[in-house]
């Protein structure tokens, strides 16, 4: 097992390029079931998950070559298995997406129990009501058996706006017969990314972006070849160190236009950014202070389905407040055990209320000290990272693997920048 050391309160600056989006490889990494033709993936993120997501596809007999780093072939010529690994299954969420692709290649998938985060309950009935009305019949005894004689297009209202769950819903629609309206879908950028490569396959999806998909099933997918853009998520993370720190930052990069929304929230923290082009440029030296409301009532920052503020920056925008003057509400609105590592954060000196499981006062600013810490989580993770970036003294964060799961070397990364941090065996 590796830790991370890290001696926090300097600044960090530079050039910086981020990783291509994590949440657009693991689905894409999954439609390569859905033809037996070769697909080429470029600037895909060397991290955990999709190194697992990899192993699952190897496992069911599909070819894989490394070209480079970041760039991979694979082509399921062949699936030599309709039942997923559970052990694999068990180490990331992201399994389920293969669901889809299975369902619709083969007819059949049998479905361990998904694994990752433990973020608070994260509801699968999505997912098998869209299959059930495609015409899949769903069967749940310690796994999940779903099978089809013929997938038919069909009108789905989907409960929630869950980014998996449209996105196995798409999937299986692709090669289903007829067509497929899709409501209530999400329109995450990730989701966005799948539709546009499923039609660069011959897929027929329009709507791409909007809670509308309309699909019209074809009878088989072909050869494509895609790069990933970035990943907005490590942006958003990258902005937030910067700022703590007092560093000057160009992100490279960094898909300016899914980026309005974590803009503007960590504007209400006092955090300014400018766009050169696709580039996000973070001023240094910037003097937090957090944004009353018009009418000087304490702002929140809350989360929501796309276009709103990413769930996954939540952790850090908590981060973020506690070196903020004034007084904010932290309100997580769509994962329930979220918060739960603000008492490491408290520990360091930060002055926080966790008012219930959603919800959080944060005070700032305050001068945090180093501490020794656990990772439950990736995102947790990363702002335990940054919160021991700009504390005063040492940290030391173990568990790191949940970090790595989304982050590639961020170690490396971070040395790049200037910061004092090292990656130890334990």
């Amino acid at each position: 097992m590796a830790e991370l050391i890290i001696e926090g309160g300097y600044p960090l600056s530079g050039i910086v390029t981020p990783i291509g989006n994590k949440n657009a490889a693991l689905p894409l990494l999954a439609a390569t079931l859905l033809t037996d033709e070769r697909i080429v993936l470029h600037n895909v993120p060397n991290i955990r998950d999709v190194q697992t997501m990899l192993d699952i596809l190897a496992d069911l007999g599909v070819q894989i070559e490394r070209l480079s780093e970041h760039d991979l072939a694979l082509q399921a010529q062949t699936i030599t298995k309709t039942s997923l690994d559970a052990e694999l299954c068990s180490e990331i969420r992201a399994s389920i997406l293969f669901a889809g692709p299975m369902l619709a290649r083969c007819g059949r998938v049998k479905l361990p129990p998904p694994g990752g985060d433990v973020i608070g309950r994260r509801r699968v009935d999505t997912h098998f009501q869209a299959f059930q009305k495609l015409g899949a019949s769903v069967t749940i005894d310690g796994c999940y058996l779903i099978e089809t004689r013929r997938l038919r297009g069909a009108f789905i209202f989907l409960d929630e706006a869950s980014v998996t769950g449209t996105e196995n819903a798409v999937m299986a629609a692709v090669r289903a017969e007829g067509e497929t309206i899709i409501c209530n879908a999400a329109g995450e950028p990730h989701v966005q990314e799948l539709c546009m490569f499923l039609n660069q396959m011959g897929a027929q999806i329009e709507g791409i972006g909007s809670n509308k998909l309309v699909i019209r099933g074809v009878e088989r997918l072909h050869s494509a070849e895609w790069t990933l853009g970035p990943d907005h998520i490590e942006v958003g993370s990258l902005i937030g160190l910067a700022a703590t720190t007092g560093g000057e930052l160009r992100i490279k990069n960094a898909g300016t236009q899914h980026l309005h929304m974590t803009r503007l929230m960590l504007n209400r923290l006092g955090v300014h950014i400018d766009y050169d082009g696709d580039d996000v440029l973070v001023p240094g030296g910037q003097e937090l202070c957090v944004c009353a409301d018009l009418d000087g009532a304490i702002p929140k920052i809350d989360d929501g389905p796309w276009p709103h503020f990413p769930a996954d920056m939540m952790s850090i925008a908590l981060v973020v407040a506690t070196q903020s003057q004034g007084t904010v509400l932290i309100w997580e609105k769509m994962f329930e055990s979220r918060l739960f590592f603000v008492d490491r954060l408290i520990g360091m000196g930060a002055k926080i209320v966790l008012c219930d499981p959603c919800r959080a006062v944060v005070i700032g600013p305050t001068r945090l000290h180093g501490a020794p810490l656990v990772s439950p989580d990736i995102r947790a993770g990363m702002a335990m990272l940054i919160a021991a970036l700009c504390a005063q003294g040492t940290s030391r964060i173990s568990n790191i693997q949940q970090i790595d799961r989304g982050y590639e070397r961020i170690e490396v990364k971070l040395q790049a920048l200037g910061a004092h941090i090292k990656r130890v065996e334990c």
